[in-house]
């Protein structure tokens, strides 16, 4: 509890802060002010619970402050503490709505129990605030939540509890607005760091009234006032610094009536659906997606396709990559919405397993130990969908690894086999052999895991190592052809074409006429 002294006289300053033990009794003492101008400068960034104040003093009275403390911080307790026992002043504190009234001679303890009274007025006031408010909130609560026909005796007497939802004119509406965040706002009754100061900031830039809301916040406040978006942009903003995350907000539409709030309410709840396809807009509108058809719901066989490529290559970052570039897909398609994407990315996560478990199959397992897909949260698709994509198919892809453990292995050493044997003869019956496989087999297996046919591999390789041996040997290029494995000079020169998309010879030209170093003047 906060407690400032305002007295213009240095000894009285000093003899309350010394001679009252005002620690002890659970009082944190500001430092005192010398005028009530200081006071009032100081006063909205130390923000007292408690002021006691001299009446007469240079420049601005006790009182007059006291009237301009009031009327900005209503909650403040105002105690005079005065060298005038005079009707008249007292008459006037009063009117000024200050609590009480003390001599300076009176002694530290009844200065010090004038202090405990304001404090216990301030405990009491606020737990009835918090009653009040409690009871308001559960009444609107219920009508946001029903679904019958709202009785006209209960909107009125909501419109009792919250004056400032009583619509003045024709051109007044009421807005309202859904606040969210990853993490819950309130929950089980508790608030989090920063709650009661972001509901503050909102309510005091606004004038709006705040209803938790499943975790979040339901905003309601009249339409016309002016820069009213730029008001909650901004307040948003210092609420994301005061909670120390993210916020978004939902809109729904504008109502005339208070029993038609929930209607808005659900167009803001169909709106909030949208946050993963908003992107980085913090604030969403019902009336710019609620007309929205809605994306195709299943991945193409090209798609597909492209999916098990990826999870074949059992690479994380290629995962990574390609969920990320399907998801900025999704969020590119003007018509798609929360339902047709998770649809969407669903057929994904299908594709994957069925592609799955066609491998255990084509390994003599009838199934897979477990689906990637049981247990996993269908909703989560519109709310996280780059989580959920990536434990399913990292799951799907460490159990394609597992499968394929022993094929990798004997195409990693046929591979090897190859690349140190590129200047002999390399039939494929000649390296499946190598691995004690069957020439069929082993060339359905070898396309599989490489994505290229056998020929296609060892050709590759070949010109790789005739490209390094041009580039980094003097020796001629029909020797070269020879080295990687081509008897036939015409052959080699047009396979090598093929790939490079030149000759050996000019290749070897162009190479050396651009190592050489250019002549200058120094």
């Amino acid at each position: 509890m906060k407690l400032l002294l305002v007295d213009d006289e240095v000894i009285i300053r000093e003899g309350l802060s010394t001679v009252i033990k005002w620690e002890e009794n659970g009082f944190t003492l500001l430092k005192p002010a010398a005028s009530a101008e200081e006071a009032l400068m100081r006063i909205p960034l130390e923000r007292p619970d408690i002021i006691m104040t001299d009446i007469r003093m240079t420049g601005m009275t006790g009182l007059d402050m006291a009237r301009q403390v009031k009327a900005d911080y209503p909650d403040t307790e105002i105690v005079i503490l005065s060298g005038y026992e005079e009707f008249t002043y007292a008459q006037q504190a009063i009117r000024e709505g200050i609590s009480d009234y003390l001599l300076k001679t009176s002694r530290p303890a009844d200065i010090m129990a004038a202090a405990a009274r304001a404090r216990s007025r301030i405990a009491e006031k606020k737990l009835a605030d918090e009653h009040q408010t409690a009871f308001r909130s559960k009444r609107l609560e219920r009508l946001l939540a029903g679904e019958g026909q709202v009785a006209e005796r209960e909107a009125e007497e909501l419109l009792q509890y919250y004056p400032e939802l009583r619509l003045a004119s024709e051109q007044e509406m009421l807005e309202l607005w859904l606040v969210t965040s990853e993490m819950p706002l309130s929950e089980n009754g508790g608030a989090q760091p920063g709650h009661d100061e972001a509901c503050k900031a909102l309510k005091g830039a606004l004038g709006c009234v705040i209803v938790e809301w499943n975790g979040g916040w339901v905003l309601i406040f009249k339409t016309g006032q002016s820069g009213a978006l730029r008001k909650i942009e901004a307040t948003m903003r210092e609420a994301e610094r005061v909670l120390q995350r993210k916020l978004f907000a939902a809109t729904g539409f504008g109502v005339r009536r208070i029993d038609e709030l929930r209607n808005a309410l659900r167009a803001a709840e169909q709106a909030t659906e949208f946050r993963f396809l908003a992107g980085d807009a913090r604030v969403i509108a019902y009336e710019d997606v609620h007309r929205r058809k809605g994306m195709r719901t299943v991945c193409s066989q090209e798609e597909e396709t492209a999916l098990t490529a990826v999870l074949r290559s059992r690479d994380a970052n290629r995962l990574g990559a390609w969920i990320e570039d399907v998801l900025l897909t999704v969020k590119r398609d003007p018509e798609a919405t929360p339902g047709t994407m998770k649809a969407f990315l669903h057929s994904y996560l299908v594709a994957g397993y069925r592609w799955l478990e066609r491998a255990a199959q084509s390994v003599g397992q009838n199934g897979i130990e477990l689906s990637p897909l049981e247990g996993m949260d269908y909703n989560q698709l519109g709310r996280k969908p780059g989580e959920l994509l990536s434990g399913v198919l990292s799951s799907i892809m460490r159990q394609y690894e597992h499968l394929s453990g022993d094929r990798n292995s004997a195409i990693s050493r046929t591979t090897a086999y190859i690349r140190e044997n590129l200047d002999k003869s390399l039939t494929l019956t000649q390296v499946a052999a190598s691995v004690h496989m069957n020439p069929n087999y082993f060339s359905e297996l070898f396309k599989r895991e490489t994505g290229k046919n056998y020929i296609e591999f060892v050709t590759e390789a070949r010109i790789e190592w005739a490209v390094r041996l041009l580039r980094e040997t003097p020796a001629k290029v029909s020797e070269i052809a020879k080295r990687v494995g081509y008897e036939d000079m015409k052959h080699f020169t047009r396979l090598f074409k093929r790939y490079t998309g030149e000759t050996p010879s000019f290749f070897r030209e162009r190479h050396n006429e651009g190592s050489k170093p250019s002549s200058g003047t120094g």
